[in-house]
């Protein structure tokens, strides 16, 4: 039997800047290649060469299209990788998306450090430049979903749909008889916007996520709390603000909010803002792509007719200006930048308004600090009192929770000889571990940056 090794460098431990390597004697490959996100020490892990020759890699899978899973892409190239970076049509649309909207923030950080002064670095550069990311692009190569591709003499792989976002894929890997299956990331058991998740039904080892691992989604019917939290605060003449990621979440929003209008469950004219030229372009992308969605264009269309799509910065003011109650859907998710930052400046002082958080927030974000009760909010370097209702919806989250995980395990018509996890806080990653060992009796290894894990081992003689 020849030796499988797997090292994680990146993912492990932590929720961001997935990156799993897997060593076979035939090829190496890399299994995402995603920024850290989240507190300074993570971020700082961008900077640091990775634990492995770039040269050694031959190609890299890509499971979806979030920046914590391809958002290292540009430095790859940068750093000497020439191979084929495998993803489907959805996943390669939105990455170039995500990319370019990385490298520009990227540049426009390095601009600001240099006329202000608050760099060590003389002068400060951007991790990569919008060059980088485009350079990216001329090694992409989709694939279709469950169709096997060869990938060398002994190694195919395929792609299954999992429910996360659009395009967005668990991976088989066959090599040399062993199966190994990277989960990327596990969306929901139902959907309003996507195809019911797809499932592997065997493998020897499974690579699988853990980000809600240590908990459970409330079941409280989510339209029903949208619309409580949306009328209450139009009934105190409030404005309801929602930090959302721009791939995903922003589209699942506006389709929600849509069937709530159908419904007369909130103000038909009730303006709904989508304030993010990335969410916008997403969103373009969902209608191009409507076959990947579990809703047809000519819906997609009508959805998109029925909200304010505002891409021009200029306007955000004079929305921040309006008093009449409004629904803004604003980037970023974790409230790390992006438009968001101004509406919380205006509206988070006032307990008229709501802040909706509906999705995983990182350690270090302004998000988590939120919902961990912050009393007041720094941003672009002033303080906030927060006096808004603040709300968590976590049945709006794009990650599957500790009873979807163990579901998606029970698949498995035979269970795996092992279980890796990855993309998870120490605690989630703990809880999923117990809890499979004890209920599936399977044996589970919690990966460790950088460690080296054999999965298979030579014969001895």
């Amino acid at each position: 039997m020849e030796t499988i090794f797997i090292k994680s460098l990146g993912g492990a431990g932590t929720v961001t800047g997935s990156k799993h390597l897997l060593k076979t004697p035939e090829l190496t490959i890399l299994v995402d290649c995603g920024l850290f996100q989240g507190i300074k020490s993570l971020r700082e892990q961008n900077w640091e060469s990775l634990n492995i020759p770039i040269g050694e890699i031959d190609l890299v899978i890509l499971t979806h299209a979030h920046l914590d899973h391809c958002g290292y892409l540009p430095l790859l190239i940068k750093n000497g990788f020439r191979g084929k970076i495998y993803m489907t049509e959805p996943t390669a649309e939105l990455a170039k998306l995500i990319l370019l909207d990385s490298a520009k923030l990227q540049e426009e950080d390095a601009k600001k450090a240099n006329q202000h002064h608050y760099t060590k670095h003389h002068p400060a550069k951007p991790l990569y430049t919008k060059v980088d990311a485009e350079q990216a692009f001329e090694h992409f190569y989709t694939v279709q979903e469950n169709t096997s591709i060869k990938l060398g003499n002994q190694i195919q792989c395929q792609f299954k749909p999992c429910g996360h976002i659009i395009g967005a894929c668990s991976v088989a890997i066959t090599c040399f008889d062993k199966t190994i299956v990277f989960s990327g990331d596990i969306g929901r058991s139902h959907s309003e916007i996507l195809p019911i998740r797809d499932f592997f039904t065997e493998a020897d080892f499974l690579v699988m996520e853990s980000t809600y691992g240590d908990r459970l989604h409330d079941k409280t019917d989510l339209y029903d709390s949208l619309a409580h939290w949306i009328n209450l605060t139009v009934k105190n003449h409030g404005n309801i603000i929602i930090p959302s990621f721009a791939v995903g979440r922003a589209q699942e929003l506006i389709y929600m909010l849509f069937r709530l209008k159908e419904q007369n469950k909130i103000p038909h004219d009730l303006p709904i803002i989508l304030d993010s030229p990335m969410a916008a372009t997403a969103t373009k992308i969902m209608v191009d792509y409507a076959e990947y969605t579990s809703i047809d264009k000519r819906k997609w269309l009508k959805i998109v007719e029925s909200i304010e799509i505002n891409r021009d910065y200029m306007n955000t003011a004079e929305i921040i200006q309006d008093k009449a109650s409004k629904i803004i859907i604003a980037g970023s998710g974790m409230i790390t930048g992006g438009r968001v930052l101004e509406y919380l400046k205006h509206d988070i002082g006032n307990s008229r308004n709501t802040v909706l958080i509906v999705g995983f927030q990182a350690e270090g974000t302004r998000g988590r600090a939120l919902l961990n009760g912050a009393y007041e909010l720094k941003i672009h370097g002033s303080y906030y009192p927060v006096k808004a209702n603040i709300v968590e919806l976590t049945g709006l989250s794009a990650h599957a929770d500790q009873y979807e995980l163990l579901e998606w395990i029970k698949k498995y018509k035979i269970p795996p000889q092992k279980i890796m996890l990855v993309h998870g806080e120490p605690c989630a990653l703990e809880a999923l571990r117990v809890k499979i060992q004890t209920e599936l009796e399977i044996p589970v290894k919690i990966l460790v940056k950088d460690e080296r894990f054999a999965l298979t081992h030579p014969p001895r003689f």
